[in-house]
């Protein structure tokens, strides 16, 4: 057994420095309108017909010397191939973050954004758009719960796990300064002006706490302490798993599907020059997306200058069905943040005692009807399919 102390211990520096370091740049936040609820009003007021202006926080660290800090580190002195390699990888998109976030309301950014998250292919594209042809429309459901309400709520889930766990933390902070709900580093943020579907609260704590928050609590018990920020491309993965439990919970109903597959196209027609009023107008005549949804959509899509995030969604949950049809083990991805590239790594860092089993097992996998859900979907199954009732329990 190779001791983490004595043999990995370069490598364990290197993985603090390059998690610090990440920490600093807070890159969910920073790319959070703070403005959120006064530009919806104004564009409300202006019926619809003025795009928004959409603020972001300003940078609390200087990029040229984050970026010395970073090349300064000494990866060079990692023998272990597998780390040495993780951790050039992870300087790399390091670097492409500080990158995006220099390039903030230019033109440039999306160009970053691209390369921290990729394109969208035609099948991801052709996904999305079967997903809105078949789908049809649904007329919003009246009830809904307040920001303050969601919170009681996501602190009874975490209470929850709490009594399974002993030392299971509630971080949930009800804020005015984030437009979206959102894990950031293992702390829920709640957006103050929000109200949330009644029938979706469940799903979404399931998405967010069961599922953002576990895998941050599981990897702040490894010794690598980059299963806390995530791996390098952990995004799609860490999301397709969230949308995952959605689905196993019987959760993932119609308007969700409908959603991430509107958000695809419409960073389609963004990445063709689209500005946020066509693409706006072309989430509510095209697919009758309601106003407040294609608002929604359409500032995830615009800010910063352009951004692809979104996409990773649906090619998360797609390539999440991908590799349970393949056999592939859910029970890894629960060590931390990280993507399904690096099961073969994690395992070998497993079944070496580098690491160690989850903390945390979440609690949408022992739902009714989730296991039986999850069998199925092993059998083979398309994002379609989930709408279908094709694999359904």
């Amino acid at each position: 057994m190779i001791s983490p102390t004595q043999h990995l211990a370069p490598a364990l520096d290197v993985d603090a420095r390059l998690t610090e370091i990440e920490r600093g740049l807070n890159m969910l936040l920073n790319v959070t309108p703070v403005n959120a609820a006064q530009a919806w009003a104004d564009f409300e007021r202006s019926d619809f017909g003025t795009a928004p202006t959409l603020r972001l926080r300003s940078l609390e660290f200087e990029p040229d010397l984050v970026r010395r800090d970073l090349y300064n580190l000494d990866i060079e002195n990692v023998t272990d191939p597998a780390l040495h390699a993780l951790f050039r990888a992870k300087r790399d998109e390091i670097s492409r973050q500080i990158t995006a976030l220099e390039d903030r309301d230019t033109s440039r950014f999306v160009y970053a954004s691209l390369q921290l998250y990729g394109g969208i292919g035609q099948p991801l594209t052709s996904t999305a758009e079967e997903l809105l042809e078949t789908i049809p429309t649904e007329a919003p459901r009246a009830r809904s719960v307040t920001a303050g309400a969601f919170a009681e709520a996501a602190r009874a889930e975490c209470d929850r796990y709490r009594a399974a766990y002993p030392g299971f933390p509630a971080h949930i902070e009800v804020r005015d300064d984030v437009s979206e709900l959102m894990v950031s580093f293992g702390r829920l943020l709640i957006p103050e002006a929000s109200t949330f579907r009644a029938d979706r609260v469940e799903p979404l704590l399931h998405h967010e706490v069961g599922t953002h928050v576990v895998t941050y609590q599981n990897g702040a018990r490894q010794p690598l302490t980059l299963l806390t920020i995530g791996l390098p491309g952990y995004d799609e993965t860490q999301e397709g798993l969230a949308v995952l439990a959605e689905y196993l919970t019987d959760g993932l109903d119609s308007r969700r599907l409908r959603v991430l597959a509107a958000r695809v196209l419409a960073i389609g027609k963004m990445l063709e020059g689209a500005g946020f009023l066509e693409i706006f107008e072309s989430l509510r005549d095209e697919h009758a997306m309601p106003v407040r949804t294609a608002w929604s959509i359409a500032t995830r899509v615009v800010v910063g200058g352009g951004s692809v995030k979104d996409a990773i969604y649906l090619r998360g949950i797609t390539r999440m069905l991908e590799a349970l049809a393949e056999g592939s083990s859910l029970d890894v991805l629960f060590v931390g943040k990280l993507s399904l590239d690096h099961i073969p790594l994690i395992q070998d860092l497993l079944d070496r005692e580098v690491l160690r089993a989850p903390w945390v097992r979440p609690r949408w996998l022992d739902m009714p009807g989730a296991q039986e859900r999850l069998d199925k979907l092993r059998g083979g199954a398309s994002v379609t399919d989930l709408y279908r009732g094709d694999v359904a329990a």
